[in-house]
């Protein structure tokens, strides 16, 4: 049963949510499979870390929602954006405002053209020890970036939560 339709101006007619999101969350998978290095490639811990961020389950929505962006647009493939990135806190102590740097890699995936680059920014972050908080960064990558948002954690059992 499908309760909604998604329409796509580059297909002529509506695909069943559920059918358009099996779909396109098997290409992401297969698309991910093949970018991410092997989890028993070396560093293994890194590139296992890299795989479980990435693939686990569970974390298909944004890619959907890429996807959704590309068929609106009439790109009827989608058009993507990844990103692998570490921020470290430089000052973990601090329970009120707190700022970090971070850096990682990024790809853009369009029309079947894979672009790579480096990605590289400073922010600041409500409550950066704790569960989650709010957060305003900018950076550069593949042009100048400006995010803000709130971002949830799950911490590792037994980690000391700041309040």
């Amino acid at each position: 049963m499908s309760c909604a339709a998604v329409v796509s101006p580059a297909s002529a007619g509506a695909v069943p949510f559920d059918a358009w999101t099996t779909d396109r969350a098997e290409r992401f998978e297969a698309a991910a499979q093949r970018m991410l290095p092997a989890a028993d490639a070396v560093p293994q811990r890194l590139h296992q870390a890299m795989r479980y961020a990435v693939l686990d389950g569970g974390k298909r929505v944004r890619p959907l929602l890429v996807y959704a962006g590309g068929g609106v647009t009439g790109e009827g493939n989608g058009v993507g954006r990844a990103e692998l990135v570490g921020q470290f806190l430089l000052n973990p102590r601090t329970t009120q405002l707190g700022g970090y740097a971070g850096g990682g890699l990024a790809g853009v995936f369009a029309n079947g053209a894979d672009n790579g680059y480096l990605v590289l920014m400073v922010g600041i972050e409500s409550r950066p020890g704790g569960r989650g908080g709010w957060f305003v960064e900018a950076g550069v990558g593949g042009g100048a970036r400006f995010a803000a948002g709130y971002r949830w954690r799950k911490l590792p059992p037994g980690w000391r939560v700041q309040r």
